[in-house]
Order: C-alpha cells, then structure tokens, then sequence
C-alpha cells in the first residue's frame, strides 16, 4: 500500500489497522497541538508570565467560536467514510463538496462576527485588566483568519473519512514547522507580542489549507470535484448537519462550561490562569492518544458499518480500546516522572513550575478512563449514533462538572482562602471522567447504536 492510498479498513487483522491509521493521525494531532504550545512558549519565554496567561484565558472564547467547524467536520468525517466503505462515488464527491461550501459560509461568519464580540465576551469573563488588550489582540487576529483554519480541519476529516491519515500529516507538519520559524521572527526578533503569534498562526494554517485543497482535487481516482456539486443542496447537506450538528451541539455546550470555568479561574488572578494554561498545554498532549484512537474508531466503524460487517466491529473495538488504554497509562506515567521539566518550558518562574505539577498531578489517572470514553464514542459515532455521546458530554461537562465544581469551591472556602480552594477545580474534572467513562461503557454495552448502524447504511 503506497504511503498517500487510503485504508481500507473493511479488511486485515482490525487492531492492526487501527493502530496502523492512529499513528499518523496521532503525529498529527501532536503537530496540531504544537501551534497552542508553541505559541504559549513563546511568549512565556520572550513577553512574560501574563502574556502567557494571556494566550491562555482566550481558549475558551476561541472554542465557542469554532464550533460550526467542529459539527462540519464531525458530519463530514462521518458521511465520507460511510460513502467511501459502501463504494458510492458520486455522493462521496457531493459530501466532500457540500462540506467545503459549509466550511467557507461558516468562515465568513466568524471573521465577521469574532473580532466584534472578543472584548465585549472577555469582559463578561472578568479577565483582568492587565491581561485584557492581550486578549482582544490574539482572539481578534485568529478570528480574521479563521478560513485556513476552517478549511485545513474539515479537509482534513474528509481524508481521514476516507482512510488516509498520512497526507493531512505531511501538510500539517509543514505548516507547524511554518508556524514555530514565524512565531521566532514575529516575537523575538519583531517584538510583536501576543500578535505576532496570532499572525504565526493564522498564515500557518493557510499553507496547511491550501495543501490539503489541492490534495483532494487530485483525488481523481476516488472522488470528483466538480462546480456543479458546489451548491447549497438539501439532499446533500442534510447528512452533513444531521450527523455533525450533536458534535457541534457538544462542542458548544462543553465550551460554553469551559467559559464559566475560565471566569471562576480569571477570579484568582494571573498565575493561576499561568498555571492553568501551562496544565492546558501539556494535558492538550497526553490526550491526544485518546482522542486519535476515537477519531481513527469512528472512520473504523463507519467503514465497516457501510460494508455491513457489524461484527468486525465489535471485535475491533475491544481489541483496540485495551490498546489504546495501554498507551494513555504509559503516558501517564511520563506525566509523573517528568512532569516539572515540562513545566520548565513555558517559565522560568518555580512558583509557578510547583503550581502547575501540583494541578497535573490531580489529572493524571483521569487519561486512561478519558480512553475509554473516546474509543467507544468513535464506534458509536462512526456508526451514525451521535446523539448518545453527545449527551453524554452534556451531561458529564455542564450537568455534573459545573456545580460540582462551584460547590466544591464553596465548601472549601476559609479565612484565608474566601474564593475557595482552586485545587476543587481540577478534582471535579477527574471525577467527571471518571463519570463519563462509565455512562458510556454501559450505553455501549446495551447496544442500541447498531441499530443506527443498520439505519445508516441505508440512507
């Protein structure tokens, strides 16, 4: 098999294709996660500690505002491997089209919409004022820029639909590698600031769209990219938005959670928004295991659920997941070992080192059940059940974590402590994956997604 074919993930030993399609994607996804870190590096090192927490405090706004990509992408991802395992051409082609043209009206949006709501939303958010032209500055810039970002992470499911891991791989590592030497020339030798990593970012995930772009008109072999399938088409948007719009839905609840935590976080001022932003960094990595196995067990299952093999799903599944867990808990244990070196990369600051190790620490058990969650979501998923994990994060993110983390807080308040005890924050988010882990093993077990599975290859 050539290094840019798809997978066809209907045939071979199941473990070994999936963990055959994760490890690219996983390389990807670390890539992808490099231009947050390195940006956070950047400006901890060369600006300072409140620019970093800066960068940091913007991340919930900028999740809530990406949200319609995220419901595309999710639909896409889904449509595209579901077409592609049943050999249906030609409404492979008008998805991969439809998705383009939803990707482009969603842009426009936000790079209209983004830049006049930024301040406004960071003011609801109590952001201190020292950190808040920062802010307003670094969301401002990658709301502008939100096309090549949009259109990268859409296309970039559209491959993985299709089984190929690799290419988006290749483009994305050129565009990081794009993203570090313009976030040196931007900061260090410019003196941009918070400003020039958002500059950074925004032309690096142009290059990485334009890429991908060119890469899928060339699939000729597989799809065809014509003009006329470039239209606003019911029968050919309706699957994007009905499989995508719970994982957009997801999204934006578990966003909107993330944003009324961040305003609790804001309340204790600017190291502990450092903290949590460094945390944020290094935990954005050591999930990744968990989320590239979900991801590859959604193009896994929808492949195969479009073949009609219901049982080589259920068989890669816990073969799989046990390997994926494996890996998390490996990782686990790097997070421990290594933890404060880590830390050392962002400051220089040891208070600030020691706040963050101690915050991780709490975490770290919470990776190997977070696998768990994700491998089974992707089956459900991948088999045209979104509507069960959707809930179920719902239910975990804003049902369970909110109160139970501003009840904690409360009940820890003290003399000396009368906003709480900030350690009540990240306790309640392991308790919710914990949570969540089980909620979703039981719904798996009980099995109501294969009838979506038998629902979805026919329509």
């Amino acid at each position: 098999m050539g290094l840019f074919q798809s997978v066809n993930m209907t045939q071979g030993n199941p473990v070994t294709q999936v963990v055959r399609f994760t490890m690219p994607l996983l390389v990807g996804n670390i890539a992808q996660q490099l231009y947050n870190t390195v940006d956070s590096i950047i400006v901890g090192r060369y600006v300072g500690d409140n620019a970093l927490a800066a960068v940091g405090s913007a991340g919930p706004l900028l999740n809530i505002m990406i949200v319609l990509f995220i419901g595309i992408g999710a639909g896409a991802g889904i449509v595209v491997s579901q077409y592609y395992g049943a050999k249906r051409r030609e409404d492979l082609s008008r998805a991969v089209c439809s998705s383009i043209i939803l990707t482009i009206l969603a842009s426009l949006a936000l790079m209209v919409s983004g830049p006049l709501l930024a301040r406004p939303m960071l003011k609801l958010l109590n952001t201190p004022d020292s950190i808040l032209n920062w802010c307003q500055s670094y969301l401002s810039i990658l709301f502008l820029g939100a096309l090549g970002g949009g259109i990268y992470n859409i296309l970039s499911g559209v491959l993985r639909g299709l089984g190929d891991s690799i290419s988006a791989l290749i483009y994305l590592l050129v565009a990081v590698g794009s993203n570090i030497v313009l976030d040196f020339l931007f900061v260090a030798y410019l003196g941009m600031g918070v400003s020039g990593v958002a500059w950074a970012t925004v032309l690096a995930q142009l290059i990485s769209a334009v890429l991908c772009l060119v890469h899928i008109c060339r699939l000729r072999d597989t799809l065809d990219i014509r003009l006329e399938y470039f239209r606003i088409n019911r029968k050919d948007i309706m699957p994007l938005i009905t499989l995508g719009l719970p994982s957009g839905v997801t999204q934006a609840i578990t966003s909107m959670s993330a944003i009324l935590i961040q305003s609790l976080m804001n309340s204790y001022g600017e190291q502990f928004i450092a903290a949590s932003t460094i945390v944020s960094r290094i935990d954005g990595f050591v999930i990744l295991p968990a989320l590239s196995f979900g991801t590859a067990m959604t193009t896994f299952s929808g492949q195969n659920i479009g073949a009609r093999k219901l049982n080589r799903v259920i068989y890669g599944t816990r073969q799989a997941t046990m390997t994926a867990m494996g890996v998390s808990a490996l990782l686990m244990a790097l997070i421990l070992l290594f933890g404060r070196p880590l830390m050392g990369i962002f400051t220089q600051t040891e208070e600030l080192i020691d706040l963050s190790y101690s915050l991780i620490r709490i975490l770290a058990v919470g990776y190997i059940v977070m696998t768990i969650t994700q491998c089974l979501s992707g089956i459900m998923r991948g088999a045209g059940d979104t509507l069960t994990p959707m809930w179920i994060s719902v239910l975990t993110s804003v049902g369970l974590y909110l109160p139970l983390t501003y009840g904690l807080v409360f009940l820890t308040r003290t003399t000396g402590q009368e906003s709480g005890n900030y350690y009540m924050i990240y306790v309640s988010l392991l308790i919710c994956w914990i949570i969540g882990a089980l909620i979703t093993f039981v719904f798996y077990e009980r099995g109501s997604w294969k009838s979506k599975a038998l629902a979805s290859v026919s329509m």
